[in-house]
């Protein structure tokens, strides 16, 4: 089998956890002989030859990052220069998110699987997997830690041509966090969490506090 993969992250690769969780997919996709190219939305001289390619290939995989329920709206517009297909190609989803509960990104799941009908695709499933805001702040061990089980949800797409198996359902995670944990992180939030934004913010050459209100 040959995958076109298309990184849907508006981040340029350096930046881009989906770029990093790709690294890590593919590396299970080719272990049982699959192939793939991979372009990136980020880059907009690759857009001709990602559309050709997306003609050309009858396994599509398409990988993004949510943003707040919102699909990257560079994506979108690289989609709306498409034509619907209709000739009985394949294409699913990785949908990763910074939100740890399942449930979060099931909105997104939902349009992923009306966007395939509206490209002429085959439905084959979305891969859905929050927690992932950090990768990009980490390195080495840090970062595998996050994006290593991808390598074995690699291997399954590989294996199966889809994300439907029970493997990939529960590769989720949580749906919903239990009462006490949602306190636990309420609370980091507004203590931990809070510093830390803090000072990546200071980093990116912001002067304000991270909840300022100037509107108000």
């Amino acid at each position: 089998m040959h995958v076109l993969i298309i990184n849907g992250s508006p981040r340029i690769k350096k930046f881009s956890n989906t770029d990093k969780i790709l690294g890590k997919f593919t590396k299970g996709l080719c272990e049982n002989g699959t192939t793939f190219e991979q372009y990136e939305v980020s880059d907009k001289e690759q857009w001709d030859k990602m559309r050709e390619a997306y003609y050309n290939n009858d396994n599509v995989l398409i990988a993004l990052p949510l943003y707040v329920e919102c699909i990257p709206g560079l994506l979108l517009e690289f989609l709306e220069t498409l034509k619907p297909k209709n000739d009985g190609t394949k294409i699913a989803f990785i949908l990763q998110s910074g939100f740890a509960e399942g449930i979060q990104l099931r909105c997104g799941e939902a349009y992923l699987e009306i966007l395939a009908r509206k490209l002429g695709c085959e439905y084959m499933g979305t891969l859905v997997k929050g927690d992932n805001f950090s990768i990009r702040f980490f390195e080495g061990e840090q970062q595998d830690r996050i994006t290593e089980p991808y390598t074995e949800m690699g291997r399954e797409y590989s294996k199966q041509g889809n994300f439907r198996s029970e493997d990939c359902k529960k590769f989720t995670g949580p749906e919903v966090f239990p009462a006490y944990v949602r306190f636990i992180v309420g609370l980091m939030q507004k203590t931990v969490a809070k510093k830390m934004f803090a000072k990546v913010a200071q980093n990116w050459g912001c002067t304000k506090a991270i909840d300022y209100k100037p509107y108000s």
